[in-house]
C-alpha cells in the first residue's frame, strides 16, 4: 500500500513535467443528461409502490412514449418481488402535453 502512495509522490517531486498529469483541477466530469421520461418513471415507481405496498421493485424498464396531439402516454414495465413470487407490472401514464398533468394511470400485472 505504501508503494502505491509513494510512486505518485516520487513522480511529483522528481519529474516536474508530470505535475500537470497529477493536477486534479484539470479533470473534467461529463454531465449526464436526464432523460425526458425520468419524471414519469419516478411517478410510475411511486404509484406502483402504493398499489403493491408489500412488493419490492427489483427492475425497471422504460418501454417508450406514444405522443398524441393533446396528450401522450409513457409506458414502463416494473418487475416486482413479493415474498418468493416475482411478477411484472405494465404501467401506462397518460398526461396532458401542455400542462404535464396526469390524466390516467393504468396497471396490468403480467407473469413475464
Amino acid at each position: 500500500m505504501k508503494l502505491l502512495i509513494s510512486i505518485p509522490l516520487v513522480i511529483f517531486f522528481f519529474f516536474p513535467e508530470y505535475k500537470e498529469v497529477l493536477n486534479l483541477s484539470n479533470i473534467v466530469f461529463e454531465k449526464q443528461d436526464v432523460p425526458p421520461y425520468a419524471k414519469w418513471g419516478k411517478i410510475a415507481m411511486q404509484k406502483t409502490k402504493e398499489r403493491y405496498p408489500n412488493a419490492d421493485i427489483i427492475d425497471y424498464l422504460h418501454i417508450g412514449r406514444e405522443k398524441g396531439v393533446k396528450s401522450s402516454t409513457e409506458k414502463f414495465k416494473l418487475w416486482l418481488k413479493e415474498g418468493n413470487k416475482e411478477y411484472g407490472v405494465l404501467i401506462e401514464i397518460d398526461f396532458d402535453n401542455e400542462s404535464q398533468r396526469i390524466i390516467n394511470i393504468r396497471y396490468r400485472k403480467t407473469s413475464k
